[in-house]
């Protein structure tokens, strides 16, 4: 019976969202989006952008000298593009360099496991730890484990991340990236290490923040571990050192220690915050032409970690979303909104230009009327939610008609929008989501796997016709999407 009236009740919503009305978008307006996406089809800018990104630039973690070749490198292309405007607006961060690692098995099995340090993961002593190993199935085991179980020893989450194509089970395996190394620390760990937070099979083992940055309490003394940066705000390491092993040497972990219950590692991990830098987020945008106060966003964001070259994170949503802005005015159209793409800086340690972006704008936060992220690939978007006031469905269900021939779904109301929006989203910016089929995306993610190969040119092509539509028609609507709104998931 409950699911039965569950059901009944999602009908008048569902009904909803099935009648598309057609009355909003003017005729004229949906000719020229299925003009922005037939003159599209056959447009490779994007791929062009992100080959030159990736070829020229490289991987270009945030704080590096590639950093500053991939802030010039966008300045230049899009200038090229044609904006009308294109500004470096700064962003200042505090900068962790790796350093080499070995892990090793001691004992009658003796041998080496592929592993990759944690971003901002304290070093170990210079020659190294070795201690007894303790596995844990997840995070919550860990959680649970009493400190006798772990002092002097080796935490080891064992937990595998599930394919799916919105890569919905990251969010439920990340925290052991991201919080382990503070549990086990809690516990009298004196290491941690977790299988990667990813779903491939190779022995490529894959990075990430292995702690939210910003975390310590104020008045904590800076120290080997917690430093304060020139504006007052406290980061920190790690604490304790934090590796993540590749999926195959996870499992052969997991077989010695069936074998050995007190199996032995020596663990060797070098890393250290280096100071502070300034980098930039880059800017370009088209004017509106009635309406240039009222702003759109999109973007992706332009730093990636060290390994790889950054092709799928994100150098496919720069050029994604710079290549859809510039086709609109390169196909002699100006929409009545002002159109902005930003190339944020340092996304992967921290989010830090996209809360520059949103100090930096917040006195026209109240103007921005809608904003979308790309980073999670450049795989085919197959969907669009919104998070948008009941009001404003019927304009949204509107663009998904005209997205319908990239075949693009109407999703749900309760879109959050990327990282690096997540500044304009506490401000009540309506947000959007064009989601992309992530499947394979964790399969690369954050490894030396993350390479151009990767890239389909034609589902690249597929995405810009997807924000090119979405932009145009956004940008031109009669009435603009109400802001400062609680988001309310669709049943």
């Amino acid at each position: 019976m409950r699911l039965l009236t569950a059901a009944l009740l999602c009908l008048p919503v569902l009904a909803a969202q099935a009648e598309t009305p057609s009355t909003l978008l003017s005729p004229e307006l949906k000719a020229q989006a299925a003009s922005l996406q037939a003159a599209l089809a056959t447009d490779d800018t994007a791929y062009h952008l992100v080959e030159s990104l990736t070829t020229e630039v490289g991987a270009r973690v945030a704080g590096s000298e590639a950093d500053a070749r991939a802030v010039a490198w966008a300045e230049k292309h899009f200038k090229q593009l044609g904006f009308d405007k294109v500004t470096l607006e700064p962003v200042r961060f505090p900068v962790w360099r790796r350093g080499d690692i070995r892990i090793s098995v001691l004992g009658d099995s003796p041998q080496s496991l592929h592993a990759i340090a944690l971003g901002w993961s304290k070093s170990t002593p210079e020659a190294g730890l070795s201690a007894e190993v303790v596995a844990f199935d997840d995070l919550d085991a860990l959680s649970a484990a009493s400190p006798e179980q772990l002092q002097g020893k080796i935490a080891y989450v064992s937990a595998r991340m599930e394919k799916r194509r919105n890569g919905g089970d990251y969010g439920r395996r990340v925290a052991a990236r991201s919080s382990g190394a503070e549990i086990a620390a809690s516990k009298g760990a004196v290491a941690l290490l977790i299988r990667s937070i990813g779903t491939d099979s190779d022995r490529l083992p894959h990075t990430g923040m292995g702690i939210w940055l910003g975390g310590i309490k104020p008045g904590t003394p800076a120290s080997d571990r917690a430093m304060v940066l020139s504006n007052g705000e406290r980061v920190a390491l790690t604490a304790v050192p934090a590796a993540a092993l590749s999926n195959p040497d996870a499992d052969q972990l997991s077989r010695l220690l069936k074998l050995q219950p007190k199996l032995k590692l020596h663990y060797q991990l070098a890393g250290q915050y280096v100071g502070e830098y300034t980098s930039h987020n880059v800017v370009g945008e088209i004017t509106g032409s009635t309406k240039p106060e009222e702003i759109i966003v999109v973007g992706g964001h332009l730093d990636s970690w060290d390994v790889g070259t950054g092709a799928i994170d994100d150098g496919a949503g720069v050029a994604i979303t710079a290549a859809a802005v510039a086709a609109i005015k390169k196909q002699g159209l100006r929409p009545a909104r002002t159109l902005r793409v930003v190339a944020f800086a340092n996304e992967e340690q921290g989010v830090w230009g996209g809360k520059a972006y949103a100090r930096a704008h917040a006195a026209e936060l109240a103007n921005h009327v809608g904003a979308a992220e790309s980073d999670f690939g450049a795989g085919r978007i197959y969907r669009i939610d919104a998070g948008v006031p009941a009001k404003d469905w019927p304009l949204v269900q509107e663009i998904q008609a005209a997205l319908d021939p990239l075949n693009i779904e109407l999703g749900g109301q309760d879109a959050g929008g990327g990282a690096d929006l997540s500044g304009m989203r506490d401000a009540g910016v309506p947000m959007f989501e064009l989601l992309q089929d992530g499947t394979d995306y964790f399969d690369l993610h954050h490894t030396d796997n993350d390479t151009l190969d990767k890239i389909d040119p034609a589902a690249l092509r597929q995405n810009v016709q997807a924000y090119a539509t979405f932009l145009w028609l956004l940008g031109n609507a009669p009435q603009r999407v109400q802001t400062n709104f609680v988001p309310t998931p669709t049943p």
